[in-house]
C-alpha cells in the first residue's frame, strides 16, 4: 500500500525561516532558478502523458508578475524555491499552450506524490487569499505578507495578523465483526458509499468527534478509537484525520437526516459491484482498502 496519502508528504521543504525575509523573497522571484505554479481558477496547469504539474520559470510567468499577480513562496521543492502564481480567474488561462488546467480532485491520483502535494499546497493558499481580502476584526482590506503565508490588515489601529485556516474534520471506518459501516449523500453518484465523516466543533477531541458524528449520521455507538493517517485535502482548505473505530451497537438510523442510507456491508459485499467504493484520491478508501486487506 503507498505510504503516502494523496496530497500528503513532506516533500516541499517550507522553510518558514524566509518568509519574512524580503530581500530573500525579492531574490528568488526574481532568480531563474525558481520555479513557480500557475491557478487559475482554482486549478492547476498540468502537462505530458502520465501528467505531471507544469514547474515553469520566471521568464513563463514574466508577464503575470509584471502586471501584479500575487506570488506565494511555497517553499523549497527539489532544491529550488517554488511559488504559486495567483492568475485572475477572469482572465484568459495563461500559458494554455503549454498543457491544460485540470481539478486536482480528478489528477491527483496520477501525478507523481511530491508533484501532488506541492500543487495542493498553491490550490489551498490561492483560495485561502481570495477569501481574506478584508480583516475579520474591523473590516479593512488586508494584504499579504510573509511571502503570502500570512495576511495583514492595514488599518494602522489594528494592524491584525490573518493565517491560512485548515478546517479538521474526521473521517472514520467503523467496524462491527466482519462488517463496516458506511453511508451515501444524496448528491453521490448512485450506489457510492463512503466512510463516515464530520467537522470536529470547538472544544471537542478528535476522539469525541468521531464517537458524536457517528451517532449522528447513523445511531451507531462507538467505543475504541485508533489513528490511522491523515489527509491535506484542499476542497477548499480541510484536514481530514483518518480512524478506524469499534461499534458498540447495531441498529442504523438516519439521525440528522445527512445521510440517504446508511449499512453495513461485509468484505465480500465490498468486492461485488454493490456498493461502489470511495475514488481513489480520497483517505476514505484507503480505509476501506485497510480494513479489507486485514480480514
Amino acid at each position: 500500500m503507498d505510504r503516502f496519502n494523496v496530497f500528503a508528504g513532506a516533500f516541499v521543504d517550507r522553510s518558514g525561516e524566509r518568509r519574512m525575509d524580503a530581500a530573500w523573497l525579492n531574490s528568488a522571484v526574481a532568480s531563474p532558478d525558481s520555479r513557480f505554479v500557475p491557478v487559475h481558477a482554482d486549478k492547476c496547469l498540468v502537462i505530458g502523458d502520465p501528467p505531471r504539474i507544469a514547474l515553469l520559470d520566471r521568464t513563463d510567468v514574466a508577464d503575470y508578475l509584471a502586471s501584479g499577480a500575487e506570488t506565494i513562496f511555497l517553499g523549497l521543492f527539489r532544491d529550488s524555491p517554488a511559488f504559486a502564481v495567483v492568475i485572475d480567474a477572469d482572465a484568459e488561462p495563461p500559458t494554455a499552450e503549454l498543457g491544460q488546467y485540470q481539478d486536482l480532485r480528478f489528477i491527483g491520483t496520477m501525478l507523481p506524490a511530491d508533484e501532488a502535494n506541492l500543487a495542493a499546497h498553491a490550490r489551498a493558499l490561492a483560495i485561502w487569499h481570495r477569501s481574506q481580502l478584508f480583516c475579520g476584526t474591523c473590516g479593512s482590506p488586508s494584504k499579504a505578507d510573509a511571502g503570502g503565508n500570512l495576511r495583514r490588515c492595514e488599518n494602522p489601529d489594528c494592524g491584525r495578523s490573518l493565517f491560512p485556516r485548515v478546517d479538521p474534520a474526521i473521517i472514520v471506518l467503523v467496524e462491527n465483526g466482519d462488517r463496516c459501516l458506511l453511508g451515501r449523500q444524496a448528491s453521490w453518484p448512485e450506489a457510492r458509499y463512503s466512510t463516515i465523516a464530520g467537522f470536529v466543533e470547538p472544544g471537542e477531541s478528535l476522539e469525541d468527534a468521531v464517537r458524536r458524528e457517528v451517532f449522528e449520521e447513523t445511531n451507531i455507538h462507538v467505543g475504541d478509537v485508533r489513528y490511522h493517517s491523515s489527509q491535506p485535502w484542499p476542497f477548499p482548505s480541510s484536514l481530514m484525520l483518518g480512524f478506524l473505530a469499534k461499534a458498540t451497537s447495531g441498529d442504523i438510523a438516519l439521525n440528522d437526516g445527512e445521510l440517504e442510507d446508511a449499512r453495513w456491508f461485509t468484505r465480500e459485499e465490498l468486492g461485488s459491484d454493490f456498493p461502489k467504493l470511495p475514488f481513489r484520491i480520497s483517505i476514505a478508501r484507503r480505509l476501506v482498502d485497510r480494513w479489507i486487506a486485514d480480514g
